[in-house]
């Protein structure tokens, strides 16, 4: 993968009179109308003191949530905006509905050095995912630079991510570097013994991800729901778990190489819930009407002693469903072993990010990745549009 080329923020000349546009990934969770994990806020923190040290004036820009190109306002930018207004000391503005526009033109354009606007959810407007360039036009008229600092949504060619760079001086931010900077190094030499730990619901969403693992894994460690279609190729019984039966030939075809490892026992359950009746067994014993909800006991240990040994380790999805009491074990297990692993460790956001914050060991893992998707297509692909798009860019000086 090309890194080189990717434009940085020192490339831009900026001055009082230069107003950016910040692409960051501000789909954050909600709880009670106000920002219940700040992570992927305080991540770009660093790109935006810079930009406001420079005295630059910033447009600040992100999506939450799937609006589905209407204005609804349970998925308004105002929590957002709050929660950054703390964190920068500063108020922070937040645009109208129309994301774009005459009622945001005068906003954009009166925004002071070293002040933020935020701009309302990019997908208010149905060009934002459709990757208008009529869209992309009316985003850039608002500045004089584009600064993207949105890993998180760089894998999505969406009109804020691959349209700026082609019309106006681009560069990535620190976020952004940072993250392309940690996940390649999975892809470029990565120590070895290298293991990676794959959990989550789907073999479907992971497949890429897996084949492209297996040219540079040693081992590959499954948990989570996916499991059982693993276990289902084994000719195992899985009871009411998760499967899906038109994965079960690409499962056989990865057990075969004899790198993918799947769990020895798990926890089952006939309900999700705080007070469930729970029982281990052998993974391929989960009777009729009991479904498995995470790894047991023995293959946590299993999985911890691999990842102990490791010199490079990727964990990417959860054991089990980890938010509840009864099937968070294998989860936290995991979670520690990652913890306290010598090597090189990664956690690649989504879920995984979540368990390791919540366990209060996300400080004791290399890096811990703001995009879930993103990082897994950077693995998978090599490369990602946004990422794309910054280099095609032509880096005019102003």
């Amino acid at each position: 993968m090309t890194r080189a080329a990717l434009p940085r923020l020192d490339d831009l000349r900026i001055s009082r009179a230069t107003r950016v546009l910040m692409r960051a990934d501000f789909n954050v969770p909600l709880r009670d109308g106000a920002v219940a994990d700040d992570l992927r806020i305080t991540t770009v923190l660093p790109t935006l003191e810079w930009l406001r040290d420079q005295k630059a004036s910033v447009v600040a820009c992100g999506h939450l949530g799937r609006p589905k190109g209407k204005v609804d306002p349970q998925f308004s930018m105002a929590p957002v905006a709050a929660r950054l207004g703390e964190l920068l000391g500063v108020e922070v503005q937040l645009g109208p509905p129309e994301v774009v526009g005459p009622k945001v033109h005068p906003l954009a354009a009166n925004v002071r050095p070293g002040e933020v606007l935020l701009l309302e959810n990019l997908r208010f407007d149905p060009g934002e995912t459709e990757n208008d360039p009529a869209f992309a036009t009316n985003l850039c008229e608002l500045a004089d630079a584009y600064v993207n600092d949105a890993f998180g949504a760089s894998h999505r060619a969406h009109a804020s991510i691959v349209g700026p760079p082609r019309l106006l001086p681009s560069a990535g931010g620190r976020l952004l570097f940072r993250e392309v900077d940690m996940l390649s190094r999975l892809l470029d030499g990565a120590g070895r013994p290298f293991v990676a730990v794959l959990g989550g619901a789907k073999v479907s969403d992971k497949l890429g991800v897996i084949d492209a693992l297996l040219e540079r894994c040693d081992t590959i460690l499954v948990g989570g729901a996916m499991m059982f279609t693993f276990l289902l190729a084994e000719g195992h019984s899985v009871g009411d778990s998760l499967v899906e039966p038109d994965m079960v030939g690409e499962c056989e075809r990865l057990l075969a190489t004899g790198r993918v490892r799947v769990p020895v026992d798990v926890v089952i359950a006939r309900d999700i819930a705080d007070d469930a009746d729970t029982k281990i067994v052998g993974a391929g014993r989960v009777p009729d009407r009991w479904k498995g909800l995470d790894i047991g006991p023995e293959s946590a240990a299993l999985f911890s002693d691999e990842i102990a040994q490791a010199q490079t380790v990727l964990w990417n999805g959860p054991m089990g469903v980890f938010e509840v009491r009864p099937f968070a074990a294998g989860t936290r297990t995991v979670a520690e072993a990652v913890a306290a692993c010598n090597g090189f460790t990664v956690v690649g956001g989504g879920d995984s990010a979540a368990a390791v914050r919540q366990f209060g060991l996300a400080d004791e893992v290399d890096h811990v990745s703001t995009g879930g998707g993103a990082s897994l297509e950077l693995i998978e692909q090599g490369d990602l549009p946004g990422l794309e798009a910054l280099r095609e860019s032509t880096t005019r000086r102003h």
